[in-house]
């Protein structure tokens, strides 16, 4: 009997200790692709920034692409929790939005503007992610796409950076300057 716990405590830390290496490995590569503003990435830089041999990324990834599509799902999970706001509080989910802008605009702006496959399949995948997140937070439902269009618009990444990094405005402007975009298209809603 006492073996048998021991090998389920083993098993156990050992399932622990791999899924650790591979969240480790994820952190990386969004790590690399966020600091080079590039999906032109390496195994080896990876491997490098996570602190693991190539041959343990390939273990967990097998190459690649598995490790790039496993890395844009894992980046969309981090932006959705970073991002996470209780619908119909508009103003919190701008400052949120801010916040995340801030973190990962300037990266983002870099992966739109390349145009290989792999820059494409992550920047869909945001795109979709921005679209879902102001359907829950603003609380717009199916039959509401031409608000949803527009608030997508007034809370996008380029609307950011006109007024942030274009127009120089402070951040506290910026925001405000959003609020009074979704305050104006939710108009009676809120």
């Amino acid at each position: 009997m006492t073996q048998r716990v021991n090998r389920a405590y083993v098993q156990t830390a050992r399932a622990a200790a791999t899924e650790q290496t591979r969240r480790t490995i994820l952190d990386a590569t969004v790590d690399v692709v966020r600091e080079q503003g590039s999906v032109e990435f390496t195994l080896g830089e990876v491997a490098g920034a996570a602190g693991v041999s190539v041959q343990t990324v390939l273990r967990h990834f097998g190459d690649r692409q598995g490790l790039f599509a496993a890395a844009i799902g894992h980046a969309c999970d981090q932006v959705a929790a970073e991002r996470a706001a209780a619908p119909g509080d508009p103003d919190t989910a701008v400052t949120v939005l801010f916040d995340h802008y801030e973190r990962w605009g300037r990266a983002m702006l870099r992966l739109l503007g390349l145009d290989t496959a792999d820059a494409l399949a992550a920047t869909a995948q945001g795109r979709e992610l921005h679209r879902a997140w102001v359907r829950h937070v603003f609380a717009t439902g199916p039959d509401d796409d031409a608000v949803t269009d527009l608030l997508v618009v007034a809370t996008d990444l380029y609307t950011w950076r006109l007024l942030v990094l274009d127009l120089g405005l402070a951040r506290a402007t910026a925001e405000d300057r959003v609020r009074q975009l979704v305050t104006a298209i939710l108009g009676d809603r809120r």
